[in-house]
């Protein structure tokens, strides 16, 4: 049995669906209210806030996934986001199994060297001290060796369905919308994204093999790094929209935050949008040379055929 903790978000979909299609595998889906994705998905109801119900949820798993997401409130982060996990791990351990710790990039310094997965934690904002905290507190585990553990680690997303980031908001969006991209704070810095069906087939595969436990893995991203500049560009090309865009100034989404909470909740991640973002994934593709990444424009035509089609990519 695999256990997917946080059912109901779009890389916990895909996981279930890639696990469900490649792995043959039994899966249990635990959230609030979740929803099967495959039609044998055992489903369970459970607050991660309650060490025993997320206890009851995880019994008689083989590997539990954490995927868990909240909504952009430091103050949620900071009641809640430790606490789930400190429980799901609590669980883990109770049930002998396998832990397999979805992250992203928050933690990390916002500026221009290369992230690998030996880069330090230097986290700018209250919501990146969360996950620094939580990723140590992975770490601790993963140190412990009561049970396996590993981490994936995934930066900024884009992609079909639901989902969220600033790519899918500023740009992908407004393509669909008819409207003009806008960039945040500079068009030519290089910038590295990573298709959210890849996130989550990467994080199947990961969670499937015995000697990735024990180890931090940076989820497979295609290696071009495009600037906004040439992004835009090649959206706009495959959606058949005018190329123009708009530069939005660090001080206007700043200014933003004056007065309209969601804007004010990002502000901490505007600094990695002045310099390079250079995210390096070649520990997880030396490892699985047969993943094949999902490359901008095969991303960018998946999108487009989606929103013609009305279907899922």
């Amino acid at each position: 049995m695999q256990t997917i903790l946080g059912a109901n978000g779009q890389i916990a979909i895909g996981l279930a669906r890639e696990l469900g299609r490649a792995h043959a595998a039994d899966l249990r889906l635990v959230s609030r209210n979740p929803r099967k994705v495959n039609d044998v998905d055992d489903t369970r109801s459970a607050d991660l806030l309650d060490a025993a119900q997320t206890r009851s949820a995880v019994a008689g798993s083989e590997t539990v996934y954490f995927t868990a997401g909240l909504p952009a409130d430091t103050a949620l982060w900071e009641a809640q986001f430790p606490t789930m996990l400190r429980n799901a791990l609590d669980a883990t351990k109770a049930a002998g199994a396998r832990f397999a710790y979805f992250d992203n990039t928050y933690m990390y310094p916002q500026d221009a060297r290369v992230q690998t997965e030996d880069t330090p934690f230097e986290p700018v904002g209250p919501k990146g001290r969360v996950r620094a905290a939580m990723a140590r507190m992975v770490l601790d585990e993963m140190a412990r060796g009561d049970i396996p553990v590993l981490i994936a680690r995934a930066p900024e997303f884009y992609g079909p369905g639901r989902t969220q980031g600033f790519t899918n908001s500023l740009v992908i969006d407004r393509l669909k919308a008819g409207k003009s991209p806008l960039v945040p704070v500079r068009d030519d810095r290089r910038r590295t994204l990573i298709w959210t069906p890849d996130a989550s087939r990467a994080l199947a595969v990961l969670g499937s093999a015995p000697d990735a436990y024990g180890q931090t893995w940076h989820l497979p991203v295609d290696a071009q790094h495009p600037t906004y500049r040439e992004f835009v560009r090649l959206a706009a090309d495959v959606f058949e929209h005018d190329p123009a865009y708009r530069v939005v100034p660090e001080w206007v989404l700043r200014a933003g935050g004056m007065v309209n909470r969601q804007a004010r909740e990002i502000r901490e991640l505007l600094p990695r949008y002045r310099h390079d973002n250079l995210f390096d994934s070649g520990k997880f593709q030396d490892r699985f040379p047969e993943f094949a990444v999902t490359t901008y424009p095969e991303g960018m035509r998946a999108i487009h055929a989606e929103t013609a089609s009305g279907r899922p990519a």
